[in-house]
């Protein structure tokens, strides 16, 4: 597994920020959308391209960098699947209610 570069470190808690911060936003129901695809191994990371089109420029820069993660395998591990609990607990509203 490679060792993700200085940037990447920050990209899981970006997203994770953002969506805590308005979990029922498009761009963090996006977010969500792809953090699901790009953790699911055996959907083979469907995601539909053209909805990277409805991020706006810098959310796009970090849609890239979980990409990026996928790509270096690391979308595995503690600090992914931490991340991942987080979005599902504020999509879900489990910690806004």
């Amino acid at each position: 597994m490679n060792e993700p570069e200085p940037y990447i470190d920050t990209v899981l808690e970006q997203v994770v920020a953002l969506v805590e911060a308005d979990p029922r936003s498009g761009q963090s129901l996006l977010f969500y959308a792809l953090f699901k695809t790009l953790d699911t191994e055996q959907g083979g990371h469907m995601y539909m391209l053209r909805k990277l089109r409805e991020l706006s420029a810098d959310n796009r820069r970090l849609a890239y960098g979980l990409m990026e993660l996928m790509a270096r395998e690391s979308n595995r591990g503690a600090a992914w699947e931490d991340a991942l609990a987080r979005i599902d607990d504020a999509v879900r509203g489990r910690r806004y209610q």
